[in-house]
């Protein structure tokens, strides 16, 4: 059975059903039928016994004449007549070709059988006690008539049953092929998503109310989420590619300088306080690169864990004036509010202040790294919408629409040296932002357009 298919499991099965109701219904109705036969020749023996029962046997026997045998009729052929002694034994009997095979009739057998019919093989016989004398009457009925009937019925009832059990058959093999053509589907479709066309779906062949139509809406659910997190995986992957090479790349750079250096100062080259000074660099280079990189490891793995206090951005924005003036002193530095020609306001939230002053450090550095020198710069301060908003907004050269997508990737530079931020020049000073501002559940955004300069924007919930 378990080597069957589907198809030919479910036709057997309906099938097998089939059988038995046709066997139990023809059972029945041959049941049903012979009842009637019988209670017929019931009805024929009694009204003869209960004749010859009135009869005295000398009459019976002047009528028949001694005779023992019936001519050749159909009612010879249907009948057995006999007249009993007390003890049993025929004293008269009128008989066709055949006799039944009775059973001991003596006058205590009859009596017990309280006049009811019984039935012995062939034969329905009833045993009457006579009226005169000690004697029994029985008269016998063949049953050949009602034998023959029922074979013809069952022959019939086979002939019928085989042919329509034949014509279903055929029908159901091609019913139950259409309805196994949805299941067909969903086979044809995960074979094809093993062979990796992971955008295949099953086509809805039937509607959402049926077993099969809900079967198929879960699995295009499923197959639509496992084929997202295949392409979220190979995104995660590619990305980490990337940043393990261009991780590689950035450290190999401060290493390099420190090992040319030392070098050169080996092979007498370099005086050892320029040396020195240079390896120094190139350390606190290497240092920051690798602080950067751990942070931004700790974040993806099991996130920061923030030291949150009542704070005003408004500090952090006087802080980002200060240090934006004496980094360059040349520029033209205002503290606004969110509107240019607003005064700064309250912007109170929540946070962990040594994290969100590096995010600001990192903007600011953005700021002066990637804008020309003396090119102004506003920072603005205050609530939209009821959230703290703290923005930096430059007149640099800009950012394409591409390159503001994308601007928050970590070691991404595109074509324009806009968007090489601070980072230890290696990309990374953005992507810190983006994660400690969403670390405070936060968000931080970018509006920009090639030659118009950018802004950026930090927004966090009050609480």
């Amino acid at each position: 059975m378990r080597r069957l298919s589907l198809r030919a499991r479910v036709l057997l099965i309906a099938m097998t059903l089939l059988v038995a109701g046709m066997v139990v219904s023809d059972a029945v109705v041959l049941v049903a039928l012979r009842k009637p036969l019988v209670d017929r020749v019931d009805l024929q023996v009694t009204l003869a016994a209960r004749v010859l029962s009135a009869m005295p046997e000398p009459l019976l026997r002047d009528l028949t004449s001694d005779a023992r045998e019936l001519p050749e009729t159909e009612l010879a052929g249907t009948l057995y007549l006999a007249y009993l002694d007390a003890d049993g034994a025929p004293t008269l009997s009128l008989r066709g070709p055949s006799v039944p095979e009775l059973p001991t009739l003596d006058r205590a057998a009859v009596l017990a059988r309280h006049g009811q019919p019984f039935e012995v093989p062939g034969w329905r016989v009833l045993a009457l006690p006579a009226r005169s004398g000690g004697g029994s009457v029985v008269v016998a009925g063949a049953l050949s008539q009602v034998d023959a009937t029922m074979d013809r019925v069952r022959l019939v009832c086979l002939l019928v049953g085989a042919g329509l059990l034949v014509v279903l058959a055929a029908v159901g093999w091609f019913w139950v092929r259409a309805g196994l053509r949805p299941l067909r589907r969903i086979e044809e479709t995960a074979a094809a998503i093993a062979g990796g066309d992971l955008s295949r779906r099953v086509p809805p062949t039937t509607a959402d109310t049926t077993e099969v139509g809900r079967l198929t809406t879960s699995l295009n659910g499923m197959l639509a989420q496992i084929e997202s997190a295949v392409a979220a995986r190979a995104r995660s992957e590619e990305r980490l590619r990337r940043f393990v090479a261009d991780a590689s790349h950035e450290l190999r750079t401060p290493l390099a300088g420190i090992s040319g250096f030392a070098q050169l100062y080996r092979m007498g080259g370099a005086e050892i306080g320029a040396t020195m000074d240079r390896i120094e660099r190139e350390s606190l280079r290497l240092t920051g690169l690798v602080d950067d990189l751990l942070l931004l490891a700790q974040l993806d793995e099991r996130g920061l864990e923030l030291r949150r206090a009542p704070m005003d951005l408004r500090t952090l924005a006087a802080d980002a004036l200060h240090d934006l003036r004496a980094l360059d002193p040349a520029r033209t530095v205002t503290l606004t509010g969110l509107g240019a020609d607003d005064d700064p306001a309250p912007a109170p939230v929540l946070g962990d202040e040594a994290r969100l002053r590096q995010v600001v450090s990192n903007l600011v550095g953005n700021a002066i790294a990637h804008t020309p020198p003396g090119s102004a710069v506003r920072v603005g301060v205050g609530t939209a919408n009821g959230e703290s908003v703290l923005e930096l907004a430059d007149t640099g050269p800009g950012l394409s629409p591409e390159a503001a997508a994308r601007v928050f990737d970590r070691f991404y530079r595109a074509d324009t040296s806009r968007t090489r931020d601070q980072g230890g020049g290696a990309g990374l000073g953005l992507a810190i932002v983006w994660s400690l501002v969403t670390a405070h559940e936060g968000r931080v955004t970018v509006e920009s357009s090639v030659g118009d300069g950018a802004t950026f924007r930090i927004t966090l919930p009050w609480g």
